[in-house]
């Protein structure tokens, strides 16, 4: 049995004094793909360095919205030259709207949502959409601004609203340590509501550790917990879970 992490950082310096040392471990565990996921100009890339040295490991380049610089335009366009600088890169992102941490700024997070799609549907590559108590906007901005090769809810909102809205425009959703929360009321019914076909797993690692790890440094070793809580919420195998997972990760990404 494999699995695939579709999200974690192994560009944050939580994992400068370990980083080879914990990748060795996670590929053992069975972990055999993940993605770095970018955020910035600088850990989009460290991500694709990191990415180039692992053959089982890839990239993904945006700014994200509490990473926010003030030219847009040329921001935008240092991550569309570390796009065409490697094939590991097979998404952009993490991009998109975060009105819990910054509510000040919301057109600058909308002017580099749009920027960033478009860079998207010009490299042809699919979007990673980080939303946190924006999803009204986040939907309304897909709908004007579509990617055409769509994209993941990383680390999905546990927002009925938001998941019912992305699964009708083609998005995936992605699971993370949070589905495993005790006080996640709204995870069954979502992990429920979400088909196989359009379910990821992730870590966003070295945050958000699923129970019962909760609250200690995360990595990649842990999304098997979150696909555990999955198959007994659908009352189906970790095996079933494990390969569709693996699955439309390698779809939704492009992968060979």
């Amino acid at each position: 049995m494999e699995f695939f992490d579709s999200h974690a950082h192994y560009n944050d310096e939580k994992f400068d004094a370990d980083r080879e040392e914990i990748l060795e471990k996670i590929k053992e565990a069975g972990i055999t793909k993940l993605v770095v996921a970018g955020y910035s100009i600088e850990s989009s890339a460290k991500a694709i360095q990191i990415a180039e040295k692992n053959d089982w490991m890839y990239a993904t380049c945006g700014i994200s919205p509490n990473d926010l610089v003030e030219n847009c335009d040329e921001a935008v366009k240092q991550i569309e030259a570390l796009c065409k600088c490697s094939k590991k890169v097979v998404a952009i992102g993490e991009i998109g709207l975060d009105y819990y941490w910054n509510k000040e700024n919301k057109e600058q997070q909308k002017e580099f949502f749009k920027a960033q799609i478009e860079l998207a549907n010009k490299l042809n590559l699919p979007i990673v959409i980080h939303s946190r108590d924006a999803y009204i906007d986040t939907i309304e901005m897909l709908k004007k601004e579509p990617c055409n090769k769509k994209g993941i809810f990383h680390c999905c909102q546990q927002n009925i609203e938001l998941v019912k809205e992305a699964l009708a425009s083609g998005y995936y959703i992605s699971m993370a340590g949070p589905y495993t929360f005790k006080n996640a009321k709204t995870a069954p019914d979502i992990i429920k509501m979400v088909p196989l076909e359009n379910l990821l797993i992730e870590t966003d690692s070295p945050y958000l550790a699923p129970e019962p790890v909760r609250g200690t440094r995360n990595d990649s070793r842990n999304v098997i917990k979150v696909a555990e809580k999955i198959a007994e919420i659908k009352q189906i195998s970790l095996e079933e879970i494990a390969k569709a997972t693996f699955n439309n990760a390698i779809k939704i990404f492009g992968i060979n």
